[in-house]
C-alpha cells in the first residue's frame, strides 16, 4: 500500500488533503502525523480511524464517511517514528498543514534560529519542529537509498514551497546533515482552499443522529474546494486531479488571490466583526459597515495582483461573499483571529506596503491594522487570551503607556519594514467606533 503522510493532522486537512485522497482511488491510505497533541489521535483509534465530513451549503448537508487513515502519530511520545515515516520507502508524498507560525520563519520570512524548537532540533537528533523532522527524516530517507518524493506545504504562505524548501536546506546546513536535498525531495508550491471550521458538540450529535453512528470528531466544511499545486512533482502521487486538484506551471496568480482576498478579507472579519459583537463570519458580512470594510480591503489586494490572477476576479469575488454568507457553517470568527501577527505580515500587509511603494493610499489595509489592534487591546484589557505566538509580545505592547507606544509595539510585530512605523498616526486615526452595534 502506498502512503500520503501528513504532518499537522488538524480539520483542515481532514477536509481536504485526506478527502482528495480518499476520492483519488488506488492503493492509498493517508498515515497523519500530530506535531503537537494526542486528541486527534485518541478520538478517532476506538472508530477505526473513521470520520465523517459534513458538507454544507444552503441546499443541505451531505454526511460523507472518511476511512482513509491507517493511523495517526504523535510526534512527542515517539519521534523516532515520525523520522521513520518519513524515511520508509513506502512513504511516498508528504503534505503539510501546521499554520503559518509551524515553519518557525522570521518576519522575513527565513528559518529564525533563535526559536527554542529550532534551537532544540539542531542540538537533539529528535526534533521538535516542522523544520527538524523534514531536514533529519529526509536525510535518514536519503542514506537508506529510498526513491526521492513531493513535499506539498498546504499552508497559507505566499511561496510556500519555497519557504519550507529554504527552511530545510538552512536547517540542515546549519545541522551539518549530509543531505543534498534536490536529489532527496521536491517542494512545488501549492495553493489550498477550502473553508473548515473547529468540530463543536453539536455537530458531534448532529453528525451520530445522521449516521446512527458515534463519531468523537466529526469535520464539517463547504461545497466548495479548491487544490493547485505546482506542476514540478516527483514519485507517485494519488489521483488527486481525479477529485478536482489541478496542476499548473504557476501557482504565484491563484496563492496571491486567496492570500490578499480570502484570507485577507477573513482576517479583517474576525477582529471588526467581534468588535461590533458579532461570532460567526456570516453574521459579520451581513453588517453593512463589515461588508463595506471587506468590498474595500478587496479593491487595495486586486490593483496588486498579477494580470493572470485577474482573469474572472468579479466572479472570485462574488462568490467570495457567497461563501462568507453560507449560515450552514458555523465559522467562528474567533477561529479566525488566531495567530493574527503572522497572517497579517502575509495577507494585508504586503498589500500596504506595494501601494505604498506606488504613492497609492490604503485605507481598507491601514483599517484592517486598526481592528486587530483595537480588538487585541480590548481582549487583554478583558482579561481574555490572544492565541498567538507573539503572545508575550503583544502582553508587553499593551502594558506601555499611550495608545501611541501600544500600536507602535504592535505594528513592530508584523513586519520587520521600518515602512510599517510610518503608517502608525494613520491606523490611529482609523480606530474602530466604540459604537457595537
Amino acid at each position: 500500500m502506498k502512503t500520503h503522510l501528513h504532518l499537522g493532522v488538524g480539520n483542515f486537512h481532514r477536509a481536504h488533503q485526506a478527502w482528495y485522497t480518499a476520492r483519488a482511488g488506488g492503493n492509498w491510505s493517508v498515515l497523519g502525523v500530530s506535531l503537537r497533541r494526542s486528541d486527534v489521535r485518541d478520538a478517532l483509534t476506538s472508530q477505526g480511524w473513521r470520520y465523517t465530513l459534513a458538507i454544507k451549503d444552503e441546499a443541505g448537508t451531505q454526511y460523507e464517511p472518511i476511512n482513509v487513515f491507517r493511523g495517526i502519530l504523535v510526534a512527542p511520545e515517539d519521534p523516532g517514528a515520525v523520522l521513520e515515516a518519513i524515511a520508509h520507502a513506502t512513504t511516498d508524498v508528504i503534505t503539510v498543514t501546521v499554520t503559518e507560525k509551524g515553519y518557525t520563519l522570521d518576519n522575513a520570512g527565513v528559518l529564525d534560529l533563535a526559536h527554542v524548537d529550532i534551537q532544540h532540533d539542531l542540538a537533539s537528533p529528535l526534533p521538535r519542529s516542522l523544520v527538524g523532522f523534514l531536514a533529519r527524516g529526509l536525510a535518514r530517507r536519503a542514506a537508506s537509498g529510498a526513491s526521492p518524493l513531493t513535499v506539498l506545504s498546504c499552508d497559507n504562505l505566499s511561496g510556500n514551497g519555497r519557504l519550507l524548501r529554504d527552511a530545510v536546506v538552512h536547517f540542515a546546513d546549519m545541522a551539518q546533515l549530509d543531505l543534498v536535498l534536490d536529489e532527496a525531495a521536491r517542494f512545488p508550491n501549492t495553493m489550498v482552499d477550502r473553508i473548515t471550521p473547529a468540530t463543536t458538540e453539536a455537530l458531534v450529535a448532529e453528525c451520530q443522529a445522521a449516521s446512527t453512528q458515534a463519531d468523537a470528531w466529526p469535520v464539517e466544511t463547504e461545497a466548495f474546494s479548491e487544490w493547485v499545486i505546482e506542476d514540478c512533482v516527483i514519485g507517485a502521487l494519488p489521483d488527486w486531479a481525479r477529485a478536482g486538484a489541478r496542476f499548473v506551471a504557476d501557482v504565484e496568480p491563484f496563492e496571491l488571490r486567496k492570500l490578499r482576498l480570502l484570507n485577507g478579507t477573513h482576517t479583517l472579519m474576525a477582529h471588526l466583526g467581534r468588535w461590533r459583537g458579532h461570532v460567526y463570519v456570516h453574521e459579520a458580512i451581513a453588517d453593512p459597515v463589515i461588508r463595506t470594510a471587506v468590498d474595500a480591503l478587496m479593491d487595495e489586494a486586486v490593483s496588486t495582483l498579477p494580470d493572470a490572477a485577474c482573469d474572472g476576479i468579479a466572479d472570485y469575488r462574488a462568490a467570495l461573499l457567497s461563501r462568507y454568507a453560507n449560515p450552514a457553517l458555523q465559522h467562528a470568527l474567533a477561529q479566525i483571529a488566531l495567530d493574527s501577527s503572522v497572517k497579517l505580515g502575509v495577507r494585508v500587509v504586503p498589500v500596504l506596503v506595494e501601494r505604498a511603494a506606488r504613492g497609492e493610499e490604503s485605507p481598507a489595509c491601514i483599517g484592517a491594522l486598526a481592528a486587530w489592534a483595537a480588538q487585541t487591546l480590548a481582549d487583554l484589557a478583558a482579561g481574555d487570551a490572544v492565541s498567538d505566538p507573539a503572545s508575550a509580545a503583544i502582553h508587553d505592547a499593551a502594558q506601555r503607556v499611550g495608545i501611541a507606544a501600544q500600536v507602535d509595539a504592535l505594528l513592530n510585530l508584523l513586519s520587520d519594514r521600518s515602512e510599517l512605523q510610518a503608517f502608525r498616526d494613520q491606523v490611529l486615526a482609523a480606530w474602530p467606533t466604540e459604537s457595537r452595534d
